[in-house]
């Protein structure tokens, strides 16, 4: 792929949070935008103006802090949406509108030339009163791919300056995606941009997929928040771009823990251990292959540097765990033991994980030792 600059465009404060369950403050979206715009993101869906009084505040609220990103608000096409949006003080505003006969016959009635006279309408209302109008083709997906680049076309045509293919209900894989956004890519003047869902656990590979289809804009999440299964993860998506393609996005990724932190605080959920990127063990190693090979060359086991995102190497020990770990970890506090006595310790570590169900801490580790001397002395 040519190393051009993609743009992350992050729906957290937006599709994000329509995740069941979770509700963002006003103090929490300026935090949540605030530090995505310090670690470079170039755009952020900071929410749906026309939603409430407290979303409209913290939307005026972000768009007062002087952000380097540029803020864009989601919309229907309704004229009261974007006059919502104005009130807001936005100047970027997303338009969506559905585009399969699936979505068109419940929010239409099956009457799609309604729906695309609507979607004139609010263009033509945006851009007179001086907006930058995006639009976006809901379950896109499932759309006839012929209706779809109408509706794309057209949309160009009346003066949109991107559009956003979404696979909303989370249903391509990366090869039908490649061959969905390549057909939109070839016939546009303008951008397309990627907007994908993660319920078969093929969000980021489907983002990816665009990507190489000549899809230039990307929306994202952070720890892939986001409604049912979530959104492709921010986390993920640009460390992907940088490591795979060697596409840098202007972010800084060695903020990203601490930006995956702030959000999981700040939605009440947790990050799984195994999350990519950002989960707990991501740079834990236990198993006693593995270990021995991270005590000789971290490659060996390790995509990329830990300290790349903001992490540190763990080895820990554990079931799994071999002599070589062990005896690596008691020798940094200074234990030294023959090779007896680490045998000794190794079973007694391997007995404790199973009962405790989990790896030991270093001072359940050290605990260990007199007793497994006592035994080696003892045999002797």
């Amino acid at each position: 792929m040519e190393n051009y600059r993609i743009q992350i465009n992050d729906t957290t404060l937006r599709d994000g949070e329509q995740a069941a369950g979770i509700a963002f403050n006003l103090e929490e979206k300026v935090a949540i935008a605030t530090y995505l715009d310090s670690i470079g993101v170039q755009e952020l869906e900071v929410g749906i103006p026309v939603m409430g009084q407290e979303e409209a505040e913290a939307i005026r609220a972000i768009s007062q802090l002087g952000l380097n990103a540029q803020l864009l608000g989601w919309n229907r096409a309704n004229t009261a949406d974007i006059q919502a949006s104005i009130d807001c003080g936005l100047q970027r505003v997303h338009i969506s509108v559905p585009v399969s006969e699936i979505q068109i016959a419940a929010k239409f009635h099956g009457q799609w030339q309604v729906m695309l006279d609507r979607l004139r309408e609010v263009i033509y209302f945006a851009r007179d009163r001086g907006l930058k109008v995006a639009v976006g083709g809901e379950d896109s997906s499932r759309a006839d791919p012929s209706f779809l680049l109408d509706v794309a076309m057209l949309a160009q045509e009346w003066g949109a300056f991107r559009f956003r293919f979404c696979d909303t209900v989370g249903v391509l894989d990366p090869l039908m995606t490649f061959n969905r956004v390549r057909q939109l890519v070839s016939h546009l003047s303008i951008p397309v941009e990627m907007h994908t869902h993660n319920d078969l656990g093929l969000a980021t590979a489907n983002a990816l997929a665009g990507i190489q289809a000549g899809a230039l804009s990307v929306n994202t999440t952070v720890n892939g928040l986001g409604e049912r299964a979530g959104n492709a993860a921010l986390e993920e998506v640009v460390m992907a771009l940088k490591r795979i393609y060697g596409i840098q996005t202007g972010i800084d990724t060695k903020r990203l823990l601490e930006l995956s932190r702030l959000v999981a605080k700040a939605s009440n959920s947790p990050v799984p251990p195994w999350k990519a990127i950002v989960g707990e063990n991501v740079f834990a190693h236990e198993s006693g292959i593995h270990a021995h090979g991270i005590l000789q060359n971290p490659i060996t086991y390790e995509p990329f540097a830990p300290e790349d995102v903001g992490w540190e190497r763990r080895l820990v020990v554990g079931k799994h765990s071999g002599r070589h770990l062990v005896m690596s970890v008691l020798q940094e506090h200074g234990v030294m033991l023959t090779a007896e006595e680490v045998q000794i310790v190794l079973d007694a570590v391997r007995h404790e994980a199973i009962k405790v169900k989990r790896s030991l801490t270093v001072d359940e580790l050290l605990s260990l030792v007199p007793q497994a001397r006592i035994y080696a002395h003892a045999g002797q």
